[in-house]
């Protein structure tokens, strides 16, 4: 077959000699078997060349859709390589939901695991925290099974692709619930500094879009869940000195809100709310470059001001920068490893020229509070203050050692990272 060539953003060329779409697990172990490289290739939402290789490249999309929901145990094992939007409504039809989502609903469950993407919510992990067993083709074609009480697990999971393909992961839900989500504009910045806590916690899931120009932050989005000690009632035209927006938004300003999920309140399931863009809609073109950098929540303060001290670098290539919460987990390359955190996202123009050196700025800014890049996002930390920031780096390495001996997964940018 011919190779994927780019990814979504357009940036990326990948140097794919193929791209192998196998129609079972049978055959995927084959085609991982006969490679000596291969690389799982999800929904192309990596900024990076972390899904890139010389060899082949192998997606999920071709495998036979299963989701297998278990509605006394309250889970669902499901084909990897399925969207978040092509199963989460058969959850709710079930009465039952994820915990949460991210963002965008159109991209594949194995993808946002491995590389730690996340929605927001103080209370709430990464995608990757609802992981209860993982299924995967390893490099001499064989399969295994990883589960929770596993050794490996912890380090299986967030894992960029290094250990195998993963066909199948189970994941832990909850009962199903809605959620109203309202959005509101022009937030004073010292109020946000001085009551950051009240502020990200003032919703099941709060996001804070800012264009890093001097005045009010843009807009605060706050999804509220509805029912079960969730809130119903109507929201104050005014709230901490920010406004109720007066019309359905879109987080860049100017752009139109239609493929943006419902607001202004109105009650829907919890996978029409939780994302902000709707899945039959493309949220963009991709025309943009990402960046997404996580600190303690504790330090998120003084993370914010350092980087209003970059403004006038940042504004000027920026598109919409967007702060959200991550709780703790113990998965050791999980961005949110061990402490809760807040993540700050940069929406970038595409001018990979233009963004690099303020995306350098931003990380030195932000080096002093162990700032953990995105995997799968655009950042050039040195691999050796990389490998300070992950108490369980060098067992990760010693895992994929392990795992894949002849070094089939791997590519440049796991060389570049990860010692072999």
């Amino acid at each position: 077959m011919t190779p994927a060539e780019k990814n979504w953003a357009g940036n990326i060329t990948f140097g794919a000699k193929r791209l192998c779409v196998p129609r079972s697990v049978r055959e995927l172990r084959e085609t991982v078997a006969a490679s000596d490289a291969v690389r799982p290739l999800g929904t192309r939402h990596s900024f990076n060349t972390v899904a890139d290789t010389t060899g082949d490249q192998v997606s999920l999309a071709g495998l036979p859709r299963v989701v297998d929901i278990d509605v006394p145990g309250r889970t669902v094992t499901l084909t990897a390589g399925l969207r978040f939007g092509e199963f989460a409504a058969e959850l709710h039809e079930h009465g039952l939901a994820l915990a949460n989502l991210g963002s965008l609903p159109h991209i594949s469950a194995a993808g946002a695991v491995a590389t730690g993407t996340h929605g927001s919510g103080v209370g709430n992990r990464s995608l990757a925290g609802a992981v209860r067993a993982l299924s995967l083709v390893t490099a001499d074609g064989g399969t295994r099974t990883l589960r929770r009480t596993d050794e490996d697990f912890a380090g299986a999971v967030v894992s960029l692709g290094a250990l195998g393909v993963v066909t199948s992961l189970e994941l832990d839900l909850v009962p199903a619930f809605e959620v109203r989500q309202w959005v509101y504009e022009d937030l004073p910045e010292a109020t946000l500094t001085a009551r950051f806590d009240e502020v990200v916690s003032a919703a099941y899931s709060v996001s804070v879009f800012t264009d890093w120009r001097p005045g009010p932050v843009g807009q605060v989005w706050l999804k509220q869940r509805v029912g079960d000690g969730g809130t119903t009632a109507a929201m104050p035209a005014e709230w901490l000195g920010a406004r109720l927006a007066d019309g359905p938004r879109h987080p860049i300003p100017g752009m139109p809100a239609g493929n943006c999920t419902a607001q202004q309140g109105v009650p829907g399931p919890w996978h029409e709310r939780l994302p902000h863009f709707r899945m039959e809609f493309t949220p963009s073109n991709g025309d943009e470059l990402q960046s997404e950098y996580f600190v303690a929540r504790r330090d998120a303060v003084a993370a914010y001001e350092a980087l209003a001290r970059l403004r006038d670098r940042i504004a000027p290539v920026l598109q919409v920068s967007e702060l959200r919460t991550v709780a703790a987990d113990d998965l050791w390359l999980s961005p949110a490893h061990g402490r809760d955190s807040v993540a700050f996202h940069f929406t970038w123009v595409p001018d990979a020229a233009a963004v690099a050196p303020v995306a350098a700025a931003i990380e030195e800014a932000l080096a002093p509070f162990g700032a953990r890049p995105h995997w799968g996002k655009v950042f050039s930390t040195d691999p050796g203050v990389l490998r300070t920031l992950y108490p369980r780096y060098a067992d990760f390495e010693e895992l994929v050692r392990r795992y894949d001996p002849e070094g089939t997964f791997r590519n440049a940018f796991l060389d570049r990272y990860f010692r072999s």
